[in-house]
């Protein structure tokens, strides 16, 4: 469906570059990179808002790399709204209308569809200053979809929205991307709504494309030290390969199967990192006697740091468990983790 071939755009002081990504037809496609990563640039040359100054984008088989915005089959959602304040609810959601030859039969449809699928209907008559952060984006969302693009594109279209409005709105487009036969490319810095929503994703930094694939792959395989750091991977290590084995500061890890290198990187998720009082005897190979060198809330779950000889590993457990545990720093205990929650490259 979005086909891009060696994309390059340069601004002032910034440039995508030889970007290529191929998304199918009907995919939730995430983008996630670090901020100044071009995710919004992308999006926005996608729309046609920023001229591409090298490479090609395809819609389908159509060349729409040159086409003015309203003739790519494209809509595009802002994380403020971007809303009319002097229109009312119906008259933004139909503003879009301008730019396509509709019926005024077929116009009447869409909108009654818009209005009942978004749950807006008791809205239409109201400005967007009468209206909660929820109701605009929904609002938002009627006017995208109104012109049945063949794409939709979402920038962080959830991220200035209070927790409980966030849920609503996300579960709203999970069933929006159920129900059209659009595409869906959305841009997100929240791991939640990616697992949530997405099929497929790829990381951005710095212009250009570090990894794409899977949600899965990318959470629990990532092809570099950016990307595992960048999806939390918190326990990145070099290291040095020998057999199934490897080497960190002096310390022995097993390893699932011997890696192709002989150096490169290991990195665990935090919260397969298992934290006992005892030694635990289990199927996990790899146990460690170390001090707690620090805790930090996160909130629903406390970041537990160990110190084993020179490596500090993160683990992450739940309030009750750091209770039972009575950790604190300074205290000793044992980790473990099993070989098969070590990803190295």
């Amino acid at each position: 469906m979005i086909t891009i071939e060696d994309l390059t755009v340069r601004l002032p002081g910034f440039s995508l570059r030889d970007i290529n990504l191929r998304i199918e037809e009907h995919d939730f496609f995430i983008l996630m990179g670090p901020t100044g990563a071009g995710k919004t640039v992308l999006l926005e040359a996608l729309a046609g808002l920023i001229p591409a100054t090298a490479g090609k984008i395809f819609i389908g088989k159509k060349d729409i790399t040159r086409l003015p915005p309203e003739k790519r089959d494209v809509s595009i959602v802002y994380q403020d709204f971007a809303l009319f304040p002097h229109l009312t609810v119906r008259e933004n959601i139909t503003y879009g209308l301008h730019f396509h030859k509709i019926g005024t039969a077929e116009s009447k449809k869409r909108l009654s569809c818009m209005l009942e699928l978004l749950n807006l209907s008791h809205l239409q008559k109201r400005v967007p200053t009468n209206l909660s952060g929820g109701e605009k984006q929904r609002v938002s969302l009627a006017r995208a979809l109104m012109v049945n693009p063949k794409v939709l594109l979402l920038d962080e279209p959830l991220s200035s929205l209070d927790p409980g409005f966030r849920e609503e709105v996300r579960n709203m487009i999970k069933k929006l991307h159920k129900d059209s036969r659009a595409t869906f490319l959305m841009v997100t810095h929240d791991f939640a709504e990616a697992l949530s929503l997405a099929g497929k994703a790829a990381i951005l930094n710095r212009g250009m494309v570090e990894q794409i694939g899977s949600i899965e792959e990318i959470f629990q395989r990532p092809s570099s030290a950016f990307v595992a750091d960048f999806v939390g991977m918190k326990n990145l290590f070099s290291a040095e390969f020998r057999g199934t084995k490897t080497c960190i500061d002096g310390l022995e890890i097993e390893l699932e199967r011997e890696p192709a290198n002989s150096h490169g990187y290991i990195a665990i998720r935090p919260e397969d990192i298992v934290l006992s009082r005892e030694i635990l005897h289990s199927s996990m190979r790899n146990s460690f006697s170390g001090t707690v060198a620090g805790v930090v809330d996160q909130g629903f779950y406390y970041e537990v740091k160990v110190r084993v000889g020179k490596t500090v590993f993160n683990s992450l457990i739940t309030k009750s468990s750091l209770v039972e545990l009575a950790i604190c720093e300074g205290s000793d205990i044992f980790l473990s983790f099993k070989a098969t929650a070590i990803h190295n490259f």
